[in-house]
């Protein structure tokens, strides 16, 4: 069971997925604009949001990103009758897990929910806290220590993509299969948002001089993660 919170202004699509939802025994909360959004995010804490982004007082995405600011511990889908690839990136570079376009079939979004679940699974084959030399990762708090000491929040896409890596260790992984497992067979995002992404991860394992922790480029394919140091 999740606790969900569907932020959507319309009325026939707000009560049919609440419904819906309950029905199949998730916990939902269901909000029509942007201002009853936040503070039923603040006080319900959900665990998966799922954002029109055309609201009547707020983009969708703005307000992701004010949640983004709250929290980084918590799925977000967005639902959306805008096309639009950039948008789509968008959406996908700030951490969502995912875009559907309106009209869509409740089944479609059963499948989407059930991916995430699985995602959310595998965090809970791991130690609570991974040490690699002064390199911590704490993959249910979607935290990292850098070698400074210093704790970083991640993304829920960038805890996605460093569990892959992780669980993929010391083999190279195709930018194709990262988007597979992590954002699905939609065509979004590009290899370049992988890149972006990686780039961030980065800059977290790269403090340590002993390289503990290395993420290595492999040329036209994609990348590997490398365990130097326990």
């Amino acid at each position: 069971m999740l606790s969900i919170l569907i932020v959507e202004d319309e009325e026939n699509l707000g009560s049919t997925l609440e419904e819906y939802l309950t029905t199949i025994g998730h916990k939902c909360f269901w909000a029509k604009n942007g201002s009853i959004a936040k503070n039923y995010f603040k006080s319900m804490k959900p665990e998966l949001v799922l954002m029109d982004i055309g609201l009547p007082d707020i983009s969708g995405i703005a307000l992701a990103k004010e949640f983004k600011k709250i929290r980084k511990d918590f799925n977000l889908l967005f639902l959306s009758a805008l096309n639009d690839p950039e948008i789509k990136v968008e959406a996908l570079e700030i951490g969502a897990e995912d875009y559907i376009t309106k009209p869509f079939a409740l089944k479609e979004l059963i499948i989407r929910l059930e991916r995430i679940l699985k995602n959310n699974e595998t965090f809970e084959k791991h130690p609570d806290e991974i040490v690699h030399g002064p390199l911590k990762i704490w993959f249910k708090k979607y935290e990292v220590m850098d070698a400074d000491k210093k704790i970083i929040p991640l993304s829920q896409k960038e805890c996605a993509i460093l569990e892959f890596l992780y669980k993929r260790k010391n083999q190279a992984v195709e930018r194709d299969e990262i988007i597979k497992e992590i954002w699905g067979e939609d065509k979004f995002p590009s290899n370049r948002t992988v890149d972006n992404y990686i780039v961030s991860i980065r800059k977290w394992c790269e403090s340590d001089n002993q390289k503990s922790i290395e993420i290595q480029s492999i040329r036209s394919i994609g990348y590997k993660l490398i365990i130097n140091k326990d």
